[in-house]
């Protein structure tokens, strides 16, 4: 089974070639959503996370206050990075968890590869090296700031500050496509994006198995 690692800066189009992979039938996880499970309801994680950022941190109906602590972990505030540290040394052990025990279960299954999609690839590999969970290759998506800002406005209802400061917080694109085996770049029609990833599933999935 092959391992693939699939990142992109924020906006940039990773998820759309995401859910196309996973209609193709290949095992997806999904880091996000494994990040949002970690801190639902009732959950361990989401009882760290309001002993370590207060009351505040929790919604009166017993939810996450997302939109709060967004605001302490990516903000301006001087004390961001060290908030964002702090909710990842929650966040992190229960999601790489999790997502090993993925990762085996597409093993065991016989699935001839899984795609990671880590939104914070790069920033994550010394976790992914612990859980034994490392890419034997990485696709970045990658699109313009201008792009990206622009789609965080409209999807997510940001301000231009607001999404600077998310791109502000992730890996550059540089970075990215450092590490990145290969690259799809998302200034390109959508169906010329999800032509291009399956002619890379293709042609990783016909090389013999690791």
């Amino acid at each position: 089974m092959i391992r693939i690692g699939l990142t992109g800066g924020i906006a940039a189009g990773k998820s759309t070639i995401s859910t196309y992979l996973g209609r193709q039938g290949i095992p997806v996880i999904d880091y996000d959503r494994l990040s949002y499970d970690a801190a639902s309801p009732g959950s361990k994680g989401l009882g760290r996370i309001c002993e370590e950022f207060g009351d505040e941190a929790c919604s009166p109906d017993g939810s996450l206050n997302r939109r709060w602590l967004a605001g302490q972990v990516f903000g301006a505030s001087e004390n961001a990075a060290g908030n964002r540290r702090k909710l990842n040394g929650i966040i992190h052990p229960l999601v790489f968890r999790e997502a090993r025990r993925l990762d085996d279960e597409a093993r065991g299954q016989g699935a001839a590869a899984v795609v990671h999609d880590v939104p914070l690839l790069i920033e994550s590999l010394p976790d992914m090296v612990q859980y034994h969970i490392v890419p034997d290759v990485i696709i970045t998506v990658e699109a313009s700031d201008g792009t990206r800002i622009r789609r965080m406005a409209r999807t997510r209802g940001m301000t231009q500050a607001q999404a600077q400061d998310r791109i502000r917080a992730q890996a550059s694109r540089q970075e990215r496509e450092r590490y990145a085996d290969y690259i799809i770049s998302a200034d390109q029609p959508i169906g010329r994006m999800c032509a291009q990833a399956q002619s890379i599933i293709t042609a990783l999935t016909e090389k013999p198995a690791r």
